[in-house]
Protein backbone atom coordinates (compact mmCIF):
# COMPACT_ATOMS: atom_id res chain seq x y z
CA UNK A 1 0.00 0.00 0.00
CA UNK A 2 1.19 3.52 -0.75
CA UNK A 3 2.83 5.01 2.33
CA UNK A 4 0.83 8.18 1.94
CA UNK A 5 -2.35 6.16 2.29
CA UNK A 6 -1.11 4.27 5.35
CA UNK A 7 -1.45 7.40 7.46
CA UNK A 8 -4.91 8.06 6.00
CA UNK A 9 -6.73 4.70 6.11
CA UNK A 10 -9.98 6.43 5.04
CA UNK A 11 -8.58 6.86 1.52
CA UNK A 12 -8.74 3.95 -0.92
CA UNK A 13 -5.25 2.77 -1.98
CA UNK A 14 -5.93 3.33 -5.71
CA UNK A 15 -7.31 6.83 -5.13
CA UNK A 16 -5.40 9.79 -6.55
CA UNK A 17 -4.26 12.01 -3.68
CA UNK A 18 -3.79 14.84 -6.16
CA UNK A 19 -7.45 14.59 -7.17
CA UNK A 20 -8.60 14.73 -3.55
CA UNK A 21 -6.50 17.84 -3.03
CA UNK A 22 -7.98 19.48 -6.13
CA UNK A 23 -11.48 18.68 -4.86
CA UNK A 24 -10.49 20.19 -1.48
CA UNK A 25 -11.29 16.93 0.24
CA UNK A 26 -7.63 16.86 1.30
CA UNK A 27 -5.79 19.98 2.36
CA UNK A 28 -2.69 20.99 0.40
CA UNK A 29 -0.54 19.18 2.96
CA UNK A 30 -2.64 16.06 2.53
CA UNK A 31 -4.76 16.18 5.67
CA UNK A 32 -8.46 15.49 6.26
CA UNK A 33 -10.60 17.73 8.42
CA UNK A 34 -13.91 16.69 9.99
CA UNK A 35 -16.05 18.11 7.18
CA UNK A 36 -13.98 16.62 4.35
CA UNK A 37 -13.82 13.25 6.12
CA UNK A 38 -17.63 13.21 6.26
CA UNK A 39 -17.88 14.17 2.58
CA UNK A 40 -15.37 11.49 1.57
CA UNK A 41 -17.25 8.88 3.59
CA UNK A 42 -20.51 9.73 1.85
CA UNK A 43 -19.02 9.53 -1.65
CA UNK A 44 -17.16 6.30 -0.88
CA UNK A 45 -20.30 4.76 0.57
CA UNK A 46 -22.18 5.66 -2.61
CA UNK A 47 -19.32 4.20 -4.67
CA UNK A 48 -19.81 0.88 -2.88
CA UNK A 49 -23.34 0.76 -4.27
CA UNK A 50 -22.36 1.90 -7.78
CA UNK A 51 -19.24 -0.22 -8.34
CA UNK A 52 -21.15 -3.54 -8.62
CA UNK A 53 -23.46 -1.94 -11.19
CA UNK A 54 -20.46 -0.79 -13.23
CA UNK A 55 -18.87 -4.23 -13.04
CA UNK A 56 -22.11 -5.81 -14.23
CA UNK A 57 -22.38 -3.33 -17.10
CA UNK A 58 -18.76 -4.00 -18.05
CA UNK A 59 -19.72 -7.61 -18.78
CA UNK A 60 -22.24 -6.57 -21.43
CA UNK A 61 -20.90 -3.24 -22.69
CA UNK A 62 -17.27 -2.33 -23.41
CA UNK A 63 -18.11 1.38 -23.36
CA UNK A 64 -20.14 2.37 -20.31
CA UNK A 65 -21.89 5.73 -20.66
CA UNK A 66 -22.69 7.40 -17.32
CA UNK A 67 -24.47 10.72 -16.82
CA UNK A 68 -24.30 12.51 -13.48
CA UNK A 69 -27.13 15.05 -13.31
CA UNK A 70 -26.94 18.14 -11.11
CA UNK A 71 -23.25 17.33 -10.71
CA UNK A 72 -22.23 20.44 -8.74
CA UNK A 73 -18.46 20.27 -8.29
CA UNK A 74 -18.56 16.73 -9.71
CA UNK A 75 -17.15 15.00 -6.64
CA UNK A 76 -18.97 11.81 -7.56
CA UNK A 77 -18.02 11.87 -11.24
CA UNK A 78 -14.33 12.49 -10.57
CA UNK A 79 -14.06 9.83 -7.89
CA UNK A 80 -15.94 7.30 -10.05
CA UNK A 81 -13.59 8.03 -12.94
CA UNK A 82 -10.50 7.86 -10.73
CA UNK A 83 -11.44 4.60 -9.00
CA UNK A 84 -13.06 2.74 -11.89
CA UNK A 85 -13.04 4.33 -15.33
CA UNK A 86 -9.39 5.40 -15.66
CA UNK A 87 -8.23 1.77 -15.39
CA UNK A 88 -10.49 0.64 -18.21
CA UNK A 89 -9.22 0.39 -21.77
CA UNK A 90 -12.57 0.85 -23.51
CA UNK A 91 -14.57 3.91 -24.54
CA UNK A 92 -16.20 4.57 -21.17
CA UNK A 93 -17.38 8.11 -20.59
CA UNK A 94 -18.79 10.20 -17.76
CA UNK A 95 -20.92 13.26 -18.52
CA UNK A 96 -21.34 15.79 -15.72
CA UNK A 97 -24.41 18.01 -16.07
CA UNK A 98 -24.47 21.26 -14.10
CA UNK A 99 -26.31 24.55 -14.69
CA UNK A 100 -23.73 26.77 -12.93
CA UNK A 101 -21.27 27.73 -15.63
CA UNK A 102 -18.41 28.51 -13.23
CA UNK A 103 -18.54 24.99 -11.81
CA UNK A 104 -18.63 23.48 -15.31
CA UNK A 105 -15.54 25.46 -16.30
CA UNK A 106 -13.68 24.40 -13.17
CA UNK A 107 -14.56 20.75 -13.76
CA UNK A 108 -13.39 20.93 -17.37
CA UNK A 109 -10.10 22.47 -16.28
CA UNK A 110 -9.58 19.82 -13.59
CA UNK A 111 -10.33 16.93 -15.98
CA UNK A 112 -7.80 18.34 -18.45
CA UNK A 113 -5.19 18.84 -15.73
CA UNK A 114 -5.55 15.24 -14.53
CA UNK A 115 -5.71 13.76 -18.03
CA UNK A 116 -9.24 12.42 -17.56
CA UNK A 117 -10.12 12.48 -21.25
CA UNK A 118 -13.17 10.31 -20.69
CA UNK A 119 -15.03 13.06 -18.86
CA UNK A 120 -17.20 15.82 -20.35
CA UNK A 121 -19.12 18.61 -18.63
CA UNK A 122 -22.20 20.37 -19.99
CA UNK A 123 -23.67 23.66 -18.82
CA UNK A 124 -27.33 22.59 -18.71
CA UNK A 125 -30.18 22.16 -16.26
CA UNK A 126 -31.42 18.64 -15.65
CA UNK A 127 -34.62 19.52 -17.54
CA UNK A 128 -32.61 20.72 -20.56
CA UNK A 129 -30.88 17.37 -20.90
CA UNK A 130 -34.17 15.84 -22.05
CA UNK A 131 -33.70 17.48 -25.45
CA UNK A 132 -29.91 17.82 -25.48
CA UNK A 133 -28.12 16.80 -28.68
CA UNK A 134 -24.77 16.70 -26.85
CA UNK A 135 -25.52 13.43 -25.08
CA UNK A 136 -25.64 9.87 -26.48
CA UNK A 137 -28.99 8.44 -27.54
CA UNK A 138 -28.73 5.72 -24.91
CA UNK A 139 -27.15 5.90 -21.47
CA UNK A 140 -26.17 2.94 -19.29
CA UNK A 141 -26.35 4.53 -15.85
CA UNK A 142 -27.81 7.78 -14.57
CA UNK A 143 -26.92 9.28 -11.20
CA UNK A 144 -28.47 12.29 -9.47
CA UNK A 145 -27.00 13.12 -6.08
CA UNK A 146 -29.01 15.68 -4.07
CA UNK A 147 -30.87 17.03 -7.12
CA UNK A 148 -33.27 19.45 -5.45
CA UNK A 149 -37.05 19.32 -5.64
CA UNK A 150 -38.33 18.50 -9.16
CA UNK A 151 -34.81 18.08 -10.58
CA UNK A 152 -34.93 14.49 -9.33
CA UNK A 153 -38.14 13.96 -11.31
CA UNK A 154 -36.45 15.45 -14.38
CA UNK A 155 -33.57 13.02 -13.79
CA UNK A 156 -36.05 10.14 -13.77
CA UNK A 157 -37.61 11.37 -17.02
CA UNK A 158 -34.15 11.64 -18.57
CA UNK A 159 -33.21 8.12 -17.45
CA UNK A 160 -36.47 6.69 -18.81
CA UNK A 161 -36.02 8.46 -22.14
CA UNK A 162 -32.43 7.20 -22.43
CA UNK A 163 -33.47 3.68 -21.41
CA UNK A 164 -30.88 3.65 -18.64
CA UNK A 165 -30.05 0.20 -17.34
CA UNK A 166 -29.47 1.59 -13.85
CA UNK A 167 -30.67 4.72 -12.04
CA UNK A 168 -29.07 5.89 -8.78
CA UNK A 169 -30.85 8.71 -6.94
CA UNK A 170 -30.31 10.55 -3.68
CA UNK A 171 -33.30 12.92 -3.58
CA UNK A 172 -32.99 16.26 -1.84
CA UNK A 173 -35.37 19.09 -0.83
CA UNK A 174 -38.86 18.29 -2.11
CA UNK A 175 -41.45 21.04 -1.92
CA UNK A 176 -43.83 20.48 -4.84
CA UNK A 177 -46.00 17.76 -3.33
CA UNK A 178 -46.09 19.50 0.07
CA UNK A 179 -47.23 22.69 -1.68
CA UNK A 180 -50.14 20.88 -3.33
CA UNK A 181 -51.07 19.12 -0.08
CA UNK A 182 -51.12 22.49 1.67
CA UNK A 183 -53.15 24.15 -1.08
CA UNK A 184 -55.79 21.40 -1.09
CA UNK A 185 -55.90 20.92 2.67
CA UNK A 186 -59.43 22.33 2.95
CA UNK A 187 -60.83 19.93 0.38
CA UNK A 188 -59.04 16.99 1.98
CA UNK A 189 -60.47 17.48 5.49
CA UNK A 190 -63.21 14.92 4.81
CA UNK A 191 -60.44 12.34 4.34
CA UNK A 192 -59.21 11.09 7.75
CA UNK A 193 -55.78 10.51 6.18
CA UNK A 194 -55.44 14.31 5.94
CA UNK A 195 -54.55 14.25 9.65
CA UNK A 196 -51.17 12.90 8.53
CA UNK A 197 -50.29 16.29 7.03
CA UNK A 198 -52.57 18.68 8.94
CA UNK A 199 -49.72 20.39 10.81
CA UNK A 200 -47.21 22.39 8.71
CA UNK A 201 -44.19 20.38 9.85
CA UNK A 202 -46.00 17.15 9.04
CA UNK A 203 -47.02 18.56 5.64
CA UNK A 204 -43.38 19.12 4.77
CA UNK A 205 -42.14 15.77 6.06
CA UNK A 206 -45.03 13.73 4.67
CA UNK A 207 -44.76 15.57 1.35
CA UNK A 208 -41.08 14.62 1.13
CA UNK A 209 -41.77 10.98 2.02
CA UNK A 210 -44.73 10.50 -0.33
CA UNK A 211 -42.78 12.11 -3.17
CA UNK A 212 -40.22 9.33 -3.04
CA UNK A 213 -42.94 6.69 -2.68
CA UNK A 214 -44.55 8.01 -5.88
CA UNK A 215 -41.18 8.03 -7.65
CA UNK A 216 -40.59 4.39 -6.76
CA UNK A 217 -44.04 3.42 -8.04
CA UNK A 218 -43.35 5.37 -11.23
CA UNK A 219 -40.07 3.54 -11.83
CA UNK A 220 -41.70 0.16 -11.17
CA UNK A 221 -44.52 1.03 -13.55
CA UNK A 222 -41.89 1.65 -16.22
CA UNK A 223 -40.28 -1.75 -15.70
CA UNK A 224 -37.61 -1.10 -13.08
CA UNK A 225 -36.83 -3.16 -10.02
CA UNK A 226 -36.40 -0.68 -7.17
CA UNK A 227 -34.38 -0.90 -3.99
CA UNK A 228 -34.59 1.84 -1.34
CA UNK A 229 -31.95 2.03 1.36
CA UNK A 230 -29.96 4.43 3.52
CA UNK A 231 -26.92 6.14 2.03
CA UNK A 232 -25.27 7.14 5.31
CA UNK A 233 -26.34 7.38 8.93
CA UNK A 234 -28.58 10.19 10.13
CA UNK A 235 -25.61 11.70 11.94
CA UNK A 236 -24.12 12.66 8.57
CA UNK A 237 -27.12 13.85 6.57
CA UNK A 238 -30.89 14.11 6.97
CA UNK A 239 -31.27 13.67 3.19
CA UNK A 240 -29.86 10.18 3.01
CA UNK A 241 -32.43 8.11 1.11
CA UNK A 242 -30.84 6.14 -1.71
CA UNK A 243 -32.98 4.80 -4.56
CA UNK A 244 -31.40 2.28 -6.93
CA UNK A 245 -33.41 1.12 -9.92
CA UNK A 246 -32.54 -1.72 -12.30
CA UNK A 247 -34.25 -1.97 -15.68
CA UNK A 248 -36.09 -5.23 -16.24
CA UNK A 249 -38.22 -4.38 -19.31
CA UNK A 250 -41.25 -5.73 -17.47
CA UNK A 251 -43.59 -2.79 -16.77
CA UNK A 252 -45.73 -3.43 -13.69
CA UNK A 253 -49.27 -2.32 -14.49
CA UNK A 254 -50.45 -2.91 -10.94
CA UNK A 255 -47.83 -0.40 -9.70
CA UNK A 256 -49.15 2.15 -12.18
CA UNK A 257 -52.66 1.55 -10.89
CA UNK A 258 -51.51 1.97 -7.31
CA UNK A 259 -49.78 5.25 -8.20
CA UNK A 260 -53.06 6.55 -9.65
CA UNK A 261 -54.92 5.45 -6.53
CA UNK A 262 -52.51 7.27 -4.24
CA UNK A 263 -52.69 10.50 -6.25
CA UNK A 264 -56.49 10.40 -6.04
CA UNK A 265 -56.57 9.45 -2.37
CA UNK A 266 -54.23 12.26 -1.33
CA UNK A 267 -55.73 14.96 -3.53
CA UNK A 268 -52.66 15.11 -5.77
CA UNK A 269 -54.38 14.51 -9.11
CA UNK A 270 -52.86 17.67 -10.60
CA UNK A 271 -49.41 16.08 -10.30
CA UNK A 272 -50.30 13.17 -12.54
CA UNK A 273 -48.14 14.60 -15.35
CA UNK A 274 -45.18 14.93 -13.02
CA UNK A 275 -45.30 11.24 -12.11
CA UNK A 276 -46.18 10.15 -15.62
CA UNK A 277 -46.63 6.47 -16.30
CA UNK A 278 -46.92 4.41 -19.51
Amino acid sequence: MNAKHEIRPEIKPQQSVELLKELHILTRDGKLNQDSRRKLKQVYHLYQFIEPLLLELKQISPAIQLVDLGAGKSYLGFILFDLFFKEQAGEEHIFGIESREELVQKSRALAEKLGFAGMSFLDQTVAETLDSTELPRQIDIVTALHACNTATDDAIRFALKKQAKFIVLVPCCQAEVATVLRKNKGMALANPLAEIWRHPLHTREFGSHITNVLRCLQLEAHGYQVNVTELVGWEHSMKNELIIARRTDRPARHRAARLHELLNLLGLEELRERFFIP
